[in-house]
C-alpha cells in the first residue's frame, strides 16, 4: 500500500498531481456555506468531478470508481475528531491523503 499526502494550504489553489498512474489537476476552494470543496480535472484540464466536500474519515472517491484512480482520497484530522477542515487549518491540522491499494 502506497500513501501519499497531498500538500495543501488553507488557501484556494489549483495544481497538477499524479495519483497512481494518472496525471490530474486538483482545485480546492473554500465556500463559506459548504467548507472546502475539491474539483478533479484530467491531464488536459477537462472537468471530471466537481464540488467533492472534504469530509474526514471517508473515501472521497468511492462513488467515482469509473475514474479508475485505483485508490482512495481520505481526509484525516490531527486530533482524530470527525471535524470538517476549517477555513484556516487545511493542510495544517487537516490533511488529504491518496492511498493507493
Amino acid at each position: 500500500m502506497n500513501i501519499q499526502e497531498i500538500p495543501l494550504t488553507p488557501t484556494n489553489q489549483q495544481f497538477a498531481i499524479t495519483l497512481g498512474e494518472q496525471q490530474l489537476y486538483m482545485r480546492v476552494m473554500w465556500r463559506d456555506e459548504a467548507g472546502w470543496l475539491l474539483d478533479l480535472m484530467d491531464g488536459a484540464g477537462a472537468e471530471l468531478v466537481n464540488s467533492i466536500p472534504l469530509v474526514p474519515g471517508t473515501n472521497l472517491l468511492e462513488q467515482y470508481a469509473y475514474l479508475e484512480l485505483n485508490g482512495a482520497l481520505v481526509v484525516l484530522v490531527d486530533n482524530n475528531e470527525p471535524e470538517l477542515p476549517t477555513k484556516t487549518n487545511l493542510g495544517i491540522g487537516s490533511h488529504l491523503y491518496y492511498v493507493q491499494g
